[in-house]
């Protein structure tokens, strides 16, 4: 039986959405994986922006249900780290017992980014703990996003393939999607 892959992501946000997403699908496939797609969702009608929210989610949720495993897109996204729903993603396929997988195209590590965004305005307390300028603890692990999401992957025995593309195709260079595809398909058999 064929396994079913949820690609989870920010590309469903681009200006090239559909593109971005059957070319992902189209290389699971090739992969002999099912690909299950947020943007391939049929929303039901509905009378406020609310409840078209709401009924995301439900799709979204019915899906994941659906699929075997998540492949989840974690480049930093509109900020310093993953999208928020596709870490709220990654995270309901953990909590559901599946096989996760995860690649970032973005090679600086989390605290890394952290200290770009404060002009490197970040230093050592004397405990040895990195701290932003207004004294906020930063995760100083060297892990490509926040340890809930990196090592929460690697714990399960799933990986996150940290790729580095070029900053004007973070969205587009599918490399470590690719790799992360490659791991995932032996995995799952």
């Amino acid at each position: 039986m064929t396994k079913k892959i949820y690609l989870a992501g920010p590309e469903v946000f681009l200006p090239n959405a559909r593109e971005m997403l059957d070319r992902k699908a189209a290389l699971a496939r090739e992969a002999g994986l099912h690909p299950l797609s947020p943007g391939d969702l049929e929303i039901p009608q509905t009378n406020s922006k609310r409840e078209r929210a709401a009924a995301i989610n439900a799709v979204d949720e019915k899906m994941m249900m659906e699929a075997d495993a998540i492949i989840a897109n974690l480049t930093p996204f509109r900020g310093i780290a993953a999208d928020t729903g596709t870490a709220f993603e990654l995270g309901f396929m953990c909590a559901s017992g599946k096989p996760v997988f995860a690649y970032t195209n973005v090679a600086r590590d989390h605290s890394g980014r952290v200290s770009d965004l404060y002009g490197g305005a970040v230093a050592y307390d004397a405990e040895g703990r990195l701290r932003d300028p207004n004294g906020i603890a930063v995760e100083d692990f060297g892990l490509a996003d926040n340890l809930m999401l990196h090592a929460g992957i690697e714990r399960r025995g799933g990986v996150l393939i940290v790729g580095d593309a070029a900053r004007d195709a973070l969205y587009t260079d599918l490399s470590a999607f690719k790799t992360c595809l490659a791991i995932a398909v032996e995995k799952l058999r």
